[in-house]
Formats: structure tokens, C-alpha cells, sequence
């Protein structure tokens, strides 16, 4: 049980360093929303299921949520892929030629 417990606190350590070193806001709620989720596990592991279903349900799922509309609201918001970065800037130098 010791040895869950101090796997569960390693992930939960990455996914906090991890959140604060991504530079893409997408990624860094991601890794909260595990960090979130971790500790849930963790409360399971404790024996307090009711803190454990709290925690899922308002840390990972209601944070992550608000986090994300933030992102949007902000203009924060981006996934990009090579194809739709790659769309953008011949569409873009379309309207420069004409």
C-alpha cells in the first residue's frame, strides 16, 4: 500500500511540474485535470471514498472545465496541427496575391 501511495504522490508531482513547464495552456489543464484525478485515486487508497468522488467530480471535471472555457474566452484556446497550420498560411497568402 505504501509503495501505490508513492507511486500515486510521484505521478501527481510530474503532472504539478508538468502543468507549470507546458508552454501550451491546452496541455497544462490537461495535466491538472491528472493531478486531479490522481489525488482522487489517492483518497480511494486512504479509505475516503466520499472525499474521493468530491474530488473527481469538482477538482478534475469542474476545474478542468472552467480552465478550459477560460482558455477559450481568453483566445488561449489552440490546437494546431501541421495540416491546419499549413491551410492557414496558404489561405492567407491567397488573399495577399489578389
Amino acid at each position: 500500500m505504501i509503495l501505490i501511495s508513492t507511486v500515486i504522490v510521484a505521478i501527481m508531482l510530474l503532472a504539478a511540474v508538468a502543468a507549470l513547464l507546458f508552454k501550451n495552456h491546452v496541455a497544462a489543464v490537461a495535466a491538472v485535470g491528472i493531478l486531479s484525478l490522481a489525488l482522487s485515486v489517492l483518497f480511494v487508497i486512504l479509505k475516503a471514498p466520499d472525499v474521493a468522488m468530491t474530488e473527481a467530480a469538482v477538482g478534475a471535471g469542474l476545474s478542468a472545465l472552467v480552465l478550459a472555457l477560460g482558455l477559450r474566452r481568453l483566445g488561449l484556446w489552440q490546437i494546431e496541427s501541421s495540416n491546419s497550420t499549413q491551410s492557414s498560411i496558404q489561405k492567407s497568402g491567397e488573399h495577399t496575391d489578389a
